[in-house]
Parts: structure tokens; sequence; C-alpha cells
């Protein structure tokens, strides 16, 4: 049987990772910290969401790409875990399927999107948070 997750355990900002990535328990998009739609009809699930560590789903239907930017501090790290991903890190282009990831690195501009017909969803880990942490380029 899974054990529900604490959230107050998780939504701290302390700067201390919690133990088993959010106190041991389970987390889902049913069951998350908050739910939010960014872009164009693009939805994210934050699943911990401390200081030094965020873990989201993101999921991105056909035809949608965010914007280029970059972060100062945050490392990211996307997993896909369905449809194909076209990454645009610095200049280059990337295509990944499921069960492929990619690391992105303080400072790297760029930008993720869905060119395909069908809904991409990946996992999102930034280490720092990448709260106040986003340059847009426009």
């Amino acid at each position: 049987m899974l054990q529900k997750i604490n959230m107050s355990t998780i939504n701290n900002t302390s700067g201390e990772v919690p133990p088993s990535g959010g106190g041991g328990g389970a987390f889902s998009k049913s069951e998350c910290l908050s739910h939010y739609k960014w872009g164009d009809d693009c939805y994210g699930w934050n699943f911990i969401d401390t200081d030094v560590l965020s873990v989201k789903q993101e999921l991105m239907p056909p035809d949608t790409a965010e914007q280029l930017h970059y972060h100062e501090k945050s490392s990211q790290v996307f997993f896909i875990l369905k449809g194909k991903a076209t990454f645009t890190i610095d200049g280059v282009e990337s295509v990944l399927k499921p069960e492929q990831g990619i690391a992105i690195k303080p400072g790297q501009k760029h930008f993720i999107s869905n060119k395909e017909n069908s809904d991409l969803e990946f996992i999102l880990y930034s280490t720092p948070s990448t709260k106040n942490d986003r340059i847009n380029i426009e």
C-alpha cells in the first residue's frame, strides 16, 4: 500500500530536501502540491518544491513551445514520458523520445517544443529551484 505524502513536509523553504524526495510518501498528478497552466494550453503538476529541488510533470499539446530562456543558477534534467520533445540548447536542436533524458546546465539558452501531432509529457528536475531564476530571451 502506498503511503500518502505529507505535503507540508515538502512545501518548505528551509533549503533542505525532504527524506526520500518528499517525506517517504507517494505523489501523482492527482495528489500534488499544485496544478498550473502555462504557455499555450500547457499544464504542469508540482511534486516537490523546495529552494534546493523542484520536481514537476508537464504536458505540452501538439504544436506548442516555450520561450527561449536560461537560468543563472539552476541545472535542469528533462526525462520524456510520452511523445517526442524537440530541444534547442545553445542553438543546437535535439529530438528525444520516451525513456530518454537531457541535462541543461546553468547559462545554456534553451527551449522545448512539441512539433508532433500528439501530447508530450515529461518530468522536469531543477536544482536549485528555478524560482526567480529564469531570464527570457526575446
